[in-house]
């Protein structure tokens, strides 16, 4: 009642903030405060933390806003205590060397001297202290920018600074969620404005129906890496696009193009006003895609005519889609492409409708994002090698005459920063065990076998130390929550009891993810009779924790809430299934290291990859998933549990009935018996092995370096090649290959092949035979065509064999008919049956890839 009485007190409400002065001995602290280095250093995230636990609480982690509101004699104490001094010049003394490194350098995997990667996204993640992320994507994008720190790679990343952010995360007692949003005083994050040489800010315009809308650039320091994020809500600007980055994925469809716009086509500009040329450019996921637009507007402007500017501009290009089904990529009409771009169109010397095939969507008339990131760019990638054949089928129609697993989508398995997921408890472990510097010894076997040697009872009191941690946290969340919902005392010690940090010896499993339909949070629930039969042994008890938020626009997630937080609050399961809310990165750095087991169970094949299993592995937690996106690559029998797919065939009832009954099995049979076979010991020495081989198996394949190294191999370093191909002398290369498509385009209908030679059923081993084909070139150069045998054995079509490709030599015209023989002496280097197919493709030296245009004829 008194907080109401001071509401409604009479007068208005006026705030003062004073602003300590810090003393010259710890002036540092706001250089470590505007580095989000903090974000995985849990030393100089304690150096604020100390002088005020409550404060640090209060102001959300953040020390660039703790140093703002912390007493100054409390820092004045601070630089009279030779305690915290030690403390303070040991990280100053780390961070200094962190930044001082050199670049550990290797040959060609690394990029070009002058080489520059430009990352955009539309959220990234780093720490709860800067909220401009809501799940998954932009943790990835925060992993992907770390990373690129530890390994100096020459990295900028592009993004917008949203005032609201993502929503926090309200569950009502009846399961009902709550979206409530805050603005974010800028002052408050780890971010500072980009000025001039003069003093003045960086600011630039974009064009918006009717009007301009102006876009002040803002930066974040990542160690190496610098985050530049533009923001729209400037007095100089109307309200409507004032808000354009207020929320992130806020508003309707004229905010969204609105966001994508200023993310795709400022971003540029902004790079451009900094004098940044990234020689790479890399859209993670399509919300940034009209970046392609913007560049090839610079060089139309520049005299280069529209064709040769796209290929300029794809050259250099990687895209990476994160989404596993079509609805899930952005689109718009062609009403509102024209509404948007149809004054963008004379910048590129074109009429709206080439502009619009650059998006269009073969399924649709609207214009897709991902299609235009596809086609603005030549390096593509999923993010698991399951999701890369989803995403090759998935798009198999802007190459339309490839087989989807050869068009030009490859995959680079996601990975995590180590460092920031890592709790440092397991880290001091490694340090005792594996030695010091063991974090840059990740490739070598060596390393991770010694694992096995580390002793049972380290890892077990580990373990149980960081799942002491967690369970203090729960606590304190679900209190909160039961009691702002009316509850009471007597009923929150009830809904408490299993999860007890003076007594961590109840089998703990976790779940934490957005709470989508196809990530199935509910599948437990499929059979209760026989849940009830596997939770409700009092000998063996087994908690369940959940945690997810549902995209205030989700319906049917926001359900799955309900539905969960009905059968948590029913007599049998109270106390045994915990739901708690507003899901955020504090909370799962303690859940990925403080739960037993680690549960997934998406409908396959959806699961792009998926992170937090890779995070909990790490830390000794053991996971338990269907075989879908990483993990279908990182289990290996004996280092988790595995609920294999039921066949796509079946409806999706049958689906989650037999996936389930694999689910309770596993449950039933392996992780309960398993977690509770203790000896004498006090823990299950059955248990702690497969923890190792989780954590050995696991720590050098999803560590985040390894999926830059990935990229850099894959995408950066021949974008970065392709690029200077195309672009040298007066952008020649895009010219030549610009021109060469065009004439193959308009005669590829006309172009067809047909078998020459009389086929031969049987030769002996040694034998060869001359295979001839006659193609009819229909105004195309020889050179122009690639005549390709592919050769397997009888059955290798069927399976899994990559056949061998054998290609034609360009012989001869065939007299005055417009076709052309090719020949190949076929020379079989083993005996049985084989079988082999005949087709042709438009061939040059400049393509990226050699399927790139889509075309292609059977014989």
């Amino acid at each position: 009642m008194q907080g109401d009485q001071s509401m409604n007190q009479p007068g208005a409400a006026y705030v003062l903030e004073v602003n300590p002065r810090i003393p010259e001995r710890l002036a540092r602290l706001e250089e470590l405060a505007n580095d989000l280095r903090y974000s995985w250093d849990r030393a100089t995230r304690s150096l604020f933390a100390r002088l005020n636990p409550m404060l640090w609480a209060v102001v959300g982690h953040s020390p660039k806003a703790f140093l703002k509101r912390v007493d100054e004699r409390r820092l004045v104490e601070a630089a009279e205590d030779p305690e915290y001094l030690i403390s303070y010049n040991r990280v100053l003394s780390v961070y200094d060397s962190y930044h001082e490194e050199p670049a550990r350098r290797g040959p060609s995997l690394w990029l070009g001297e002058g080489d520059l990667v430009a990352y955009f996204c539309a959220e990234f993640g780093f720490h709860e202290s800067l909220p401009i992320y809501s799940g998954g994507l932009g943790i990835l994008a925060g992993d992907h920018c770390k990373a690129a720190s530890d390994m100096r790679l020459p990295f900028v990343g592009v993004g917008l600074l949203y005032r609201e952010g993502y929503f926090a995360q309200i569950i009502d007692g009846e399961g009902s969620q709550h979206a409530t949003y805050a603005d974010s005083d800028f002052e408050d994050l780890p971010v500072t404005p980009v000025l001039r040489p003069d003093g003045s800010e960086v600011r630039v315009e974009v064009d918006l129906p009717g009007r301009t809308a102006v876009a002040k650039l803002w930066q974040a320091r990542i160690g190496h890496v610098r985050l530049y994020l533009l923001d729209t809500d400037l007095p100089e600007n109307s309200e409507r696009d004032r808000g354009i980055t207020h929320r992130l994925y806020g508003g309707d469809r004229h905010a969204r193009i609105a966001q994508e716009i200023v993310l795709g086509i400022g971003g540029v500009r902004a790079l451009a006003a900094l004098g940044i040329s990234p020689t790479v450019w890399h859209i993670n996921e399509g919300h940034a895609a009209f970046l392609v637009l913007e560049r090839m507007r610079a060089l139309v402007l520049q005299g280069l005519d529209f064709a040769s500017a796209l290929e300029a501009v794809s050259a250099n290009t990687v895209f990476t889609t994160h989404t596993s089904v079509s609805a899930g990529h952005d689109h718009f009409t062609e009403e509102m492409i024209a509404e948007y771009f149809d004054a963008y169109c004379g910048d590129l010397g074109i009429e709206r409708q080439e502009l619009s095939k650059l998006g269009r969507d073969p399924a649709s008339h609207d214009f897709n994002m991902t299609a235009l990131a596809v086609r603005g760019s030549r390096f593509q990638n999923g993010v698991s090698r399951i999701h890369g054949g989803v995403s090759a089928r998935m798009l198999q129609a802007l190459w339309p005459q490839i087989p989807p697993e050869e068009n030009p989508i490859t995959f680079v398995t996601n990975g995590v920063h180590v460092p920031t997921f890592l709790s440092p408890d397991w880290s001091d472990v490694f340090d005792r065990f594996l030695g010091f510097g063991w974090t840059q010894r990740f490739e070598d076997p060596a390393c991770w076998a010694r694992i096995a040697e580390l002793p049972d009872h380290i890892l077990w009191s580990t373990h149980q130390y960081l799942k002491s941690q967690m369970l203090h946290m729960v606590r304190y969340r679900i209190a909160n929550q039961h009691y702002r919902n009316g509850g009471s005392e007597a009923h929150l010690d009830r809904l408490l009891r299993l999860a007890d940090p003076t007594n961590p010896n109840v089998l703990t499993i976790g779940f934490g993810r957005r709470f989508a339909t196809y990530k199935r949070a509910t599948l437990l629930f499929e059979n209760l009779d026989w849940l009830r039969e596997i939770v409700l042994d009092a000998q063996r008890p087994v908690l369940f924790i959940f945690a997810g938020k549902a995209h205030p626009a989700d319906v049917p997630g926001q359900d799955l809430i309900r539905q969960l937080s009905r059968v948590a609050r029913t007599p049998e399961f109270e106390g045994r299934i915990l739901l708690v809310e507003d899901y955020d990165l504090r909370l799962a750095r303690r859940l990925v290291s403080g739960v037993d087991v680690w549960m997934n169970n998406p409908i396959y094949p959806l699961e792009a990859s998926g992170t937090s299993g890779m995070k909990a592995g790490v830390n000794g937690v053991i996971n338990l998933s269907v075989l879908d996106g990483w993990w279908e690559e990182g289990y290996q029998g004996n280092n988790g549990w595995a609920i294999k797919p039921a066949s796509e065939a079946l409806e999706q009832h049958r689906r989650n009935s037999e996936e389930a009954r694999t689910l309770y099995e596993i449950l039933q049979d392996q992780v309960i018996p398993m977690y509770y076979n203790r000896g004498n010991t006090g823990y299950s020495s059955e248990w702690v092995g497969m923890a190792k081989r989780s954590i050995a198996s696991l720590m050098p394949r999803v560590d985040a370096r390894r999926m830059l190294g990935e990229y850099r191999a894959k995408c950066y370093f021949p974008a970065s090649q392709q690029g200077r191909r195309y672009h040298e002398g007066d952008f020649e290369g895009a010219r030549a290959v610009a021109q060469w498509k065009a004439r193959v385009r308009a005669a590829w209908p006309g172009v067809a092949a047909r078998r020459l030679d009389a086929q031969k059923r049987r030769i002996h081993f040694g034998e060869d035979v001359r295979i001839e084909i006659a193609v009819k070139l229909n105004g195309l150069a020889p050179e122009d065509i690639m005549g390709e045998l592919l050769l397997s054995n009888a059955e290798g079509f069927q399976g899994e064999q990559e056949p061998e490709r054998r290609a034609f030599a360009s012989e001869a015209a065939i007299g005055d008919t417009g076709e052309h023989r090719f020949v190949l002496n076929l020379t079989p280097e083993s005996c049985g049956r084989l079988g082999y197919r005949i087709r042709i493709y438009p061939c040059h030296e400049l393509l990226a890839h050699p399927f790139e245009m889509g075309l292609m004829v059977w014989i």
